[in-house]
């Protein structure tokens, strides 16, 4: 009987812990809006190389 109750209270424990933190991995407003800005920021750092590819092209055409 007593090893039965530890074992119930083992269980009960782990899981409480384990609704704990499978409770925490919820993303809030500022989580999203941050995934958000490093998106839009990685967007344009892109756009930026190709600008500058682009501008290194013409460039070397007017080298030509």
């Amino acid at each position: 009987m007593m090893k039965t109750s530890k074992i119930l209270v083992a269980v009960l424990v782990l899981g409480s812990i384990v609704a704990g933190v499978c409770g925490c991995r919820k993303e809030g407003p500022a989580e999203r809006a941050g995934k958000e800005i490093d998106k839009s920021v990685e967007k344009a750092g892109k756009e930026i190389e190709r600008a500058g590819a682009k501008l290194n092209d013409a460039i070397k055409q007017m080298k030509k």
